[in-house]
């Protein structure tokens, strides 16, 4: 029997998004923990002790705890190879993990909670807090566009979903809560076939238990 899989989680965490939509690619069962950030639970003590950052998402396997949602997500891939989320090809790899993490470390960490915080603490109004967001997804959506555009679909890097997939419909959500620009065709085109997918749709933020 595997071990048991607990997600530390947020209905509206695009990191825990990507992990639940692994998890369902997967086919992995799972139960989850939840954390209202706003509120801070993130940092109580308890948490802390299992993820020193006080970030979202967490993975609980058996005795040991996983971080980072695109380590996370490369640990299920391994433990469960089919569907994989990356190619066999070395490049091929390196590509897809590129524009992984064009999302995940490039966008993604300048528009998250911490962050826009962290600027109200400095005096930003809220306008201002959220133009920043907005203009950081919208840069970022926009590479992110060039770097897919000669690949044929109908995912990002063709007629599989990978690992590139798992992090750009999160950040769309996010691109949406912002009122970001993102009227890139092709983009626009691999979210309608992920969102086609059950394991896209059962992970949406608005079907989590702890949804507000």
């Amino acid at each position: 029997m595997p071990d048991p899989l607990v997600l530390h989680t947020f209905w509206r965490s695009s990191s825990s998004w990507r992990v639940r939509i692994a998890l369902a690619l997967k086919g992995l069962d799972w139960s989850g923990r939840t954390y209202r950030l706003r509120a801070g639970e993130q940092r109580a003590p308890e948490y802390l002790r299992l993820n020193p950052q006080g970030l979202v998402p967490s993975l609980e396997v058996g005795g040991a705890v996983l971080t980072q949602s695109l380590a996370i997500c490369e640990y299920l891939d391994e433990i469960r190879p089919d569907p994989p989320l990356l190619p066999a090809d070395p490049l091929e790899r390196a590509k897809i993990r590129a524009a992984a993490q064009l999302i995940a470390c490039e966008v993604h960490p300048l528009q998250n909670l911490k962050v826009l915080d962290m600027l109200r603490a400095r005096g930003l109004d809220e306008e201002g807090v959220t133009g920043w967001a907005r203009e950081v997804i919208e840069t970022g959506l926009e590479a992110f566009s060039a770097t897919i555009a000669a690949n044929e679909g109908p995912y990002c890097f063709g007629a599989q979903v990978t690992l590139a997939d798992i992090c750009l419909v999160p950040q769309l959500g996010n691109a949406r809560r912002f009122g970001a620009r993102f009227d890139f065709p092709r983009i626009l085109e691999v979210e309608a076939a992920c969102n086609a997918l059950p394991a896209f749709q059962v992970a949406v933020p608005s079907r989590q238990p702890d949804a507000e």
